[in-house]
């Protein structure tokens, strides 16, 4: 059972973004006593629960990977990029997430003894 999608670009293979179904699958294959739709369900339970504390305005926190909130966007008039028009757009609220110090140093840990450095390539 294959842990992410894969793609072929030329002679490159490259890992996909990873999409709930595999994050099932990935928390199946190392918990394998587990049935497949009881994980589906702590899974969906766990993102629903998540967009419901951001509704009601609750910051969703993961220590050590980041923090989740909704920050307003109030109304504003835009454009329409076809014709021009002025379009009123109404006020709505975007998700937003910030990482924690220990996934950064996580994610780049030659970096992490300077946190001013950018990673090289």
């Amino acid at each position: 059972m294959p842990l992410g999608r894969l793609t072929k670009i030329g002679p490159i293979c490259k890992l996909l973004d990873m999409i709930k179904s595999e994050l099932r699958r990935r928390i199946y294959s190392q918990n394998p006593h587990l049935f497949e739709r009881d994980i589906e369900k702590v899974v969906n339970a766990i993102f629903d629960e998540m967009v419901e504390a951001l509704r009601r305005g609750d910051r969703v926190e993961l220590r050590g990977f980041g923090a989740f909130s909704a920050k307003l966007r109030e109304a504003r008039q835009g454009r329409n990029p076809r014709t021009g028009a002025a379009v009123a757009v109404a006020k709505k609220a975007m998700p937003h997430f910030k990482t924690r110090k220990e996934m950064r140093a996580r994610l780049n840990p030659e970096t992490s003894d300077n946190p001013r450095t950018v990673p090289s390539d």
